[in-house]
């Protein structure tokens, strides 16, 4: 794809400007794992995020996806991605997977997370395992970004993480290899792709400047999928969980900064041994 070519590359300013974009998405996702209870439709989920993004100078850019109606893609139990929200009521113990994203002029931010309805203690101990193993597989994947390295450490990182949780664990977590990470700037998804699984090709070089987002999906147990009839969204084909994680990033010779996470990612950075570099005020 792009052989041993440079990844694209964004401005100080430019990145600046999608920091906005990254931390309105950020904060709505903050307040969608503050609200989500039993009882509440992931419709009911949705509305909440368009009002918020729209009421802070955003666009829920989802809905500027061909086809796509919604601010939310929210993903249940075995759903891995790209699920409707609509009338299916969340239930105690339930997981969800929350994608969201926003574009605030003219630059947009892409980030996901999944929550536990009921909160930790209301989950089983797999799903906990499920969340947690795939959250840290997010920022290992992070973290092996560098200016100067190869795009596709990241799913060399990713792939590590998730072996070592496996070995912790004593179970054996499935990557799913069909939906990756992208990079995004004044478009949400923009090239290059970026696997979250080892490859043969080491990928472009990561340039100063490079803005992606870094989206690992996991299952419990096969990671094969299929997509269901409303042609959106994608389940297990052995109907186990999955989790998925994302953050939109931006890469400088200073380090990173996580422009979809709150505090830019320091806390998390450093406990991944990476170093954090916002650009600006953070």
């Amino acid at each position: 794809m792009f052989g041993r070519k440079q990844t694209p590359a964004k401005t100080s300013d430019q990145i600046i400007l999608m920091r906005r974009a990254g931390l309105l998405v950020g904060e709505t996702l903050a307040l969608l794992q503050r609200e989500v209870r039993p009882g509440m439709t992931t419709l009911d989920l949705d509305a909440l995020a368009e009002d918020h993004i729209r009421s802070h100078g955003g666009v829920p850019n989802f809905q500027l996806v061909p086809g796509y109606a919604h601010t939310l893609c929210t993903s249940v139990n075995e759903e891995i991605v790209h699920g409707i929200p609509g009338s299916r009521v969340l239930d105690v113990g339930d997981l969800v997977s929350i994608d969201c994203g926003a574009e605030v002029e003219g630059w947009n931010g892409d980030a996901a997370c999944t929550l536990l309805v009921g909160g930790r203690e209301a989950a089983s101990r797999d799903d906990v395992r499920l969340i947690d193993a795939t959250e840290d597989a997010l920022w290992a994947g992070l973290a092996a970004l560098a200016v100067g390295e190869r795009l596709y450490a990241v799913g060399e990182a990713v792939e590590a993480s998730l072996t070592a949780a496996g070995e912790r664990d004593g179970h054996a977590y499935g990557i799913v290899e069909d939906y990756v990470g992208h990079g995004i700037g004044r478009t949400m998804h923009e090239d290059p792709q970026i696997p979250n699984y080892g490859v043969r090709d080491r990928g472009p070089v990561v340039r100063s400047g490079f803005t992606g987002a870094i989206e690992p999906m996991v299952t419990w147990g096969s990671p094969d999928s299929r997509v269901l009839a409303d042609e959106w969204t994608v389940v297990t084909s052995d109907g186990s969980r999955a989790a998925h994680w994302e953050h939109t990033v931006a890469v400088t010779e200073a380090g990173l900064w996580v422009l979809t996470a709150i505090d830019g990612g320091q806390e998390e950075l450093a406990a991944a041994g990476a170093e954090y570099a916002p650009l600006g005020h953070a």
